[in-house]
């Protein structure tokens, strides 16, 4: 079995490197450099897009880092990431996760570039309004307990959480009390504090 992670310390990739701690199998890390890299051709034949993170397991390639997460919960069962199939539980799992990668990301990037649509064009958008967007982030984080599967921490948590924290970090999200408490039970999870480290001294490495 092996697991190779494509990455950058400063990218996306956290959010694989976070998921494959909270995994708990052993796994190897390329880090690539923007515009070099990323772009060479070995690399571009792994992934056309040339962007990180990119996850090869065992000659399968994945993709995108919402794709990345839902796709170790289910080839790793036994770490408990994700509820079964057949679970009521799997309903919000997929609803969240896919809330954060479709709508908040779109939302929040927009805002940074000040490219949201005018009020009457919302309709044209997958996320509608910023606000409507954020409102709805908070109701699901504000009524997870502590989890959004409820008890159980799922990679659902490891993807909205990473986009909270981020937005969090970077003030493109608004610094509710809701959304810290759940970023501050995020950040106390020894899988995201080994992740960060590693990444962070990877950074430095860098210079």
């Amino acid at each position: 079995m092996s697991l190779m992670l494509y990455s950058n310390p400063m990218s996306r990739g956290r959010i694989a490197r976070w998921m494959l701690e909270e995994v708990g199998q052993p796994y190897d890390v390329t880090y690539l450099d923007y515009g070099t890299g990323m772009k060479a051709a070995d690399f571009l034949g792994v992934n056309p897009m040339g962007k990180v993170p990119t996850l090869v397991h065992d000659g399968v390639v994945v993709t995108e880092a919402a794709a990345i997460c839902a796709y170790l919960a289910d080839a790793f069962p036994d770490a408990g990431l994700a509820p079964p199939h057949g679970d009521p539980a799997r309903a919000p799992y997929y609803r969240w996760m896919f809330f954060a990668a479709g709508p908040v990301e779109a939302a929040v990037t927009a805002k940074s570039l000040n490219l949201l649509p005018p009020a009457d064009k919302g309709a044209m958008v997958g996320y509608g309004s910023f606000d409507g967007t954020i409102a709805a982030l908070e109701k699901a984080v504000g009524a997870a307990d502590p989890w959004l599967c409820g008890s159980q921490f799922t990679a659902a948590d490891v993807y909205v959480g990473s986009q909270v924290n981020w937005g969090l970090m970077f003030k493109s999200m608004p610094a509710s009390p809701v959304l810290q408490a759940y970023s501050e039970r995020l950040i106390a999870r020894p899988a995201y504090q080994r992740a960060s480290a590693l990444d962070d001294e990877a950074m430095q490495a860098k210079g």
